[in-house]
């Protein structure tokens, strides 16, 4: 069974910062990580889910929608099967469930394979 399990999120003020982990887990499932995109998603009420950022396999290439980049830094640790989403300069407009995501390296949702259940951020302000 593959799994992907997204931890840290929370409640912090206008202007802190957070950092989530997505731990993947399966028995054929490493393997799958190591050689695969990772993403980060989100999704506010009444809105669509939408693209924060990716990684290649590798680590070497990231991607970050515009209203993330320069905030956020996505990256991954392929021995602990784990991608984080460092995220800074927190704005309430950020408030949304976040999912990270597997599968090909993409701006869309439907590139992905695999999906985590998602954590929930919220900024005040």
């Amino acid at each position: 069974q593959v799994q992907l399990v997204e931890s840290g999120g929370g409640l912090v003020q206008s202007g802190g910062s957070l950092r989530l982990s997505c731990a993947a887990s399966g028995q054929t499932f490493s393997s799958y990580f190591s050689n695969h995109a990772m993403g980060w998603f989100r999704q506010a009420p009444g809105k669509e889910r939408e693209f924060v950022a990716s990684i290649t396999w590798n680590g070497v290439n990231t991607y970050y929608t515009d209203s993330t980049k320069g905030r956020f830094t996505i990256s991954r640790d392929n021995a602990k099967n784990t991608v984080y989403l460092q995220m800074f300069s927190l704005k309430p407009e950020d408030t949304a469930v976040y999912y990270c995501a597997a599968g090909s390296i993409a701006t869309m949702a439907s590139r992905y394979d695999y999906w985590g259940q998602g954590t929930q951020v919220t900024v005040s302000s």
